[in-house]
Formats: structure tokens, sequence, C-alpha cells
């Protein structure tokens, strides 16, 4: 299974917005030019974090997009969920029935693979609903603080040669 790059740029989307100023969205125009994606096609990955309720779009002249919850309770499953759907790597088209008309052996193998990936596919969801956005932004940046700015104006190094040391 591979995610689509789409997964990676709703993740980029979301560490722009969880270190930018609560009192300043983010302009959609910064954020495509940030990404190097179209401002259609961001829109589109912004419609998909907005509908499964990470991120809220402003309209208007000072408007543009922020988190509609806590950079501390979007996981990773969130962000994949809501740019691929459901997690559920076994596509089960039924082929073993049809290629094995032998009735109770390619009944018992399409179970056996059915579970095996079932399995799979909660171990994958619990393991990634525990990490959050924020542990990760953290633990990349080496501090217990995730640093704040408006990325309209500045970018994360700006801030970090200020000293994020002392935000620890």
């Amino acid at each position: 299974m591979q995610l689509t790059k789409g997964v990676e740029q709703a993740i980029c989307i979301i560490v722009l917005l969880a270190t930018q100023e609560s009192s300043a969205p983010l302009a959609s125009d910064e954020i495509s030019k940030r990404l190097g994606v179209s401002p259609s096609y961001m829109k589109k990955i912004i419609r998909k974090l907005v509908v499964q309720g990470i991120a809220v779009s402003v309209s208007g002249n000072n408007g543009g997009v922020s988190l509609a919850k806590p950079a501390t309770e979007i996981t990773m499953l969130d962000v994949i969920e809501a740019m691929e759907g459901p997690i559920q790597m076994y596509p089960d088209t039924g082929l073993i029935s049809l290629a094995f008309q032998d009735g109770q052996y390619a009944q018992k193998g399409q179970e056996l693979l059915r579970e095996v990936f079932n399995q799979g596919d909660r171990l994958l969801i619990e393991y990634l609903s525990k990490m959050t956005a924020a542990d990760l932004l953290k633990e990349g940046l080496g501090t217990s603080k995730l640093p704040t700015l408006n990325w309209n104006q500045e970018t994360l190094s700006d801030v970090l040669d200020k000293g994020l040391d002392d935000a620890k």
C-alpha cells in the first residue's frame, strides 16, 4: 500500500497551520506557494481537511485557513482518512472464489486472507491513531512547545533563529 502525495501535502498544511498565529488565518495563496502546487489543487486538499473537521476556511480579504482543533487532537489517522478514506489494505474483489472454484478451500482461503488483512488494518489504525501532529512536530523540532509565527510574513527559520530554545 502506498499513500498518495496528497497525504504528504496535507501533513505540510497541518504543520503550517499548527504553527500559524491563531489570530491570523494562513492565506491560501501562501500555502499554495509554499507547497509548489496550483491554487485549485491546494484548495482540493484543504477541502478534504475541512470536511474531516481538521481545518476551517475563512473567506474574505483577511481570510485563509486555520486548524479546526488543536494539533494535539489531530492524529495521523485523521489525516490519512481525510485524504484516502478509511484504511482498508485488501481490496477483496472475490477473485479467490472465482479462480479457485473448489468450494470449501476457496472459501477458507478467502476468509483467512480477509482476517489477516483486517488485523493488519486494525494494527495500523491503532498505531496511527496514537501519533498526533503536535507530538511529531515537537519531536521534529526538538522542543516541548510549538513555535508560533505568521507564515504570511515569516518563515520557521526566522523564528528558530530568534531562539526556539527560549520557548522550551
